[in-house]
Parts: structure tokens; sequence; C-alpha cells
């Protein structure tokens, strides 16, 4: 989460992952863009969203990731 500045929004870059706002404006895309994208990550098991108040962190599914590392592996 070295990319992200620390979030203002209280949630932890570690255990919470980086809020969507970060995300969207990291990307350079507006907030319906960016929710669509996180959506589709999160649906795929990617990514791990976690609320806090109002707002939405994500953070890798690092599991998931290997395991889609392997097939694609596997496959190739």
């Amino acid at each position: 989460m070295a990319h992200f500045p620390p979030q203002q929004v209280g949630g932890d870059l570690v255990r919470d992952g980086a809020c969507a706002l970060e995300i969207g404006h990291k990307l350079g895309v507006s907030q319906p863009t960016c929710a669509r994208h996180l959506k589709i990550l999160t649906d795929a098991g990617l990514i791990i969203p976690t609320r806090r108040h109002q707002w939405t962190f994500y953070k890798r599914d690092e599991k998931q990731l290997r395991a889609l590392k392997a097939r694609i592996r596997s496959d190739v």
C-alpha cells in the first residue's frame, strides 16, 4: 500500500486497504467508473471490501490472487 497516502477517513491501509475515493483519484477516473471496476474485482474474489462508516476500503485478496496466478501458469 506504499502507493497511497495515509487514509484521511479513518481506515488502516494494511488492515482495511485503500479508500475507494483514493483509488479512483490515483487512477484518474470518475467515482462511478471506479465503483464499477471495484465491484467487478470484488465479484471475481480478487479484492476484499471493508465498510467503515460511509466509506469502503479495498485490499487485495492475496490467497485468491496466488490461486489465480497458479491457474494461469498451469494453463500456459
